[in-house]
């Protein structure tokens, strides 16, 4: 890649040719735009200047946040672009991702790649020039950006190294060939433990009918990126960062967790916040007056909406537990009123002892709480990682995507979680209806919060990760001194070029 440096004297507009510029192209769901945004506050605290694009919605969301760090004095910026939905027949409003129809969803992959001409103009436009894209995998269409700007375009993944790295086997190896039904298990090659999965777990990131040309061109572009950044640490997974690095032949850099740039609550209450402090002041006040490690909490990400009859069996299994919990609930007007009235009633019976949240929760807080025991998770690699950050033990609840591999992690890997038994995908490509009874859960419940033995032992693993994690991001961790390693990287020397550049 030929040096490019900063064209037409932008680089010195901010007084510093040396500046590294990182600017974060976040797909625009929130599972991934948080961990981008708190990545690109790192890099600002540590004095690179980070730029993160968003389209309006989004950019309404994460607003509160980068212009709490503006006014804290660091260097970073939102780049707000439109999305032209209507070039791909999606509806207006189809920005948040919760309107998209069903079965539009390549329209609205297609419709991002139309941000190509638009976000290239911009950073032409407004100084100084960037020195990296960092560009979320599913964005292919991010690698014609670098290469018309001539910059080094990095992978971000706000997944684990086990993930990527068995996802990345199977498909190198074609584990499934031959493989008729999509629930038969197939041994991960190329890793030290046995870990089976199959390819209802596992099929690969968008391989999904009509996503065909799309995933050819995410895997394209992963790999002739010119490395990763990963929202994970060394000291959890050694050999899968290592393994993925090898496989891939490009360098990983792990700057996880992410989460933990937050050591305020003033800045966790505005992660991702969509409602107002005070609702986040309830539930922790609420907590407050719980006895330490006894509440579960119970959240499946900003995705799920659980099916109607799964509401009620979790709810009942939750009664019956006899634990404290707090359960966040998404979209609850979308339900039925006989849903509705069973969370009003079992509101009712548990009064004191649970605690609905409709909507947005500050999980981050919550589960740092000294009241909070365990967590019923979805497995989204944010909330596990924010768990194993937490010290927690989990039981796990996959529904879709890499789930299912961040469940064999904590179960398997790293022994702190129990599963709820789930085994093929909850939703878009479901095929059958899968109802968890509450039995299963009082019992999964039970077993994280008392456990015996071996209750004692996975809380016992989970509060040494928790050690661990901490001690990556301090002075002399793993993952600090990647992050500075990174700033590193993609400063400019004298004569304009990287030091990636210089190596390719």
């Amino acid at each position: 890649m030929a040096c490019q440096g900063a064209p037409n004297g932008l680089g010195s507009a901010i007084g510093s040719a040396a500046k590294a510029h990182f600017v974060f192209v976040p797909l625009m769901f929130q599972g991934h735009v948080i961990p981008a945004v708190d990545t690109a506050l790192l890099l600002a605290t540590h004095g690179a200047l980070a730029s993160v694009v968003a389209t309006p919605y989004n950019a309404a969301r994460i607003r509160p946040t980068i212009d709490f760090a503006r006014k804290s004095g660091l260097p970073i910026r939102l780049v707000e672009l439109p999305l032209d939905c209507a070039a791909e027949g999606l509806p207006e409003g189809a920005d948040d991702v919760d309107k998209i129809p069903l079965g539009l969803e390549v329209n609205y992959f297609r419709a991002l790649t139309l941000l190509t001409e638009p976000l290239e103009r911009h950073l032409r436009a407004h100084p100084p020039y960037p020195t990296c894209i960092v560009s979320d995998f599913y964005h292919a269409w991010t690698v014609q950006v670098a290469a018309n700007l001539k910059v080094p375009r990095l992978c971000f993944f706000s997944m684990c190294a086990f993930c990527v790295l068995c996802q990345h086997n199977v498909e190198r190896y074609n584990s499934y060939d031959g493989v008729a039904d999509d629930n038969e298990p197939v041994v991960v090659p190329g890793v030290e433990r046995r870990i089976e999965v199959t390819r209802a777990q596992a099929p690969g990131f968008l391989r999904a009918p009509g996503f065909e040309k799309l995933a050819d061109e995410i895997e394209l572009a992963l790999a002739e990126s010119d490395g990763i950044v990963m929202n994970s640490f060394m000291e959890m997974e050694p050999e899968y960062v290592t393994g993925y690095a090898a496989a891939r032949k490009m360098k990983v850099w792990t700057i996880g967790p992410v989460s933990l740039y937050h050591q305020h609550a003033a800045t966790l209450a505005k992660r991702g916040n969509t409602t107002t402090a005070t609702d986040a002041d309830e539930s922790l006040r609420w907590l407050d007056g719980k006895e330490p490690s006894t509440v579960v909490y119970v959240s499946f990400g900003s995705i799920v909406h659980a099916d109607p009859k799964q509401v009620v069996e979790l709810g009942l299994g939750l009664e019956a537990s006899g634990h404290p919990f707090v359960w966040v609930l998404k979209n609850t007007d979308l339900y039925g009123e006989d849903v509705r009235e069973f969370l009003r009633d079992l509101e009712e019976r548990v009064a004191g002892r649970g605690m609905l949240i409709r909507g947005w929760s500050p999980q981050v807080l919550i589960l740092n709480h000294a009241a909070v025991g365990g967590f019923v998770t979805h497995c989204g690699w944010n909330s596990t990682l924010e768990a194993i950050a937490a010290g927690l033990p989990i039981v796990t609840w996959p529904h879709f995507s890499d789930q299912f591999l961040n469940e064999k992690l904590a179960v398997e890997v790293l022994g702190i979680g129990v599963s709820v038994g789930i085994k093929e995908p909850l939703m878009w490509v479901a095929k059958k209806e899968i109802v968890v009874g509450r039995e299963v859960v009082e019992a999964a419940i039970r077993s994280i919060m008392d456990g015996g033995g071996e209750g004692k032992e996975r809380r016992r693993k989970a509060l040494a990760l928790s050690e661990k994690a901490r001690t990556a991001v301090q002075k002399g961790g793993s993952s600090l001194a990647n992050l500075l390693d990174l700033i590193k990287h993609f400063e400019l020397d004298a004569g304009g070029c990287t030091a990636v550049q210089k190596d390719a």
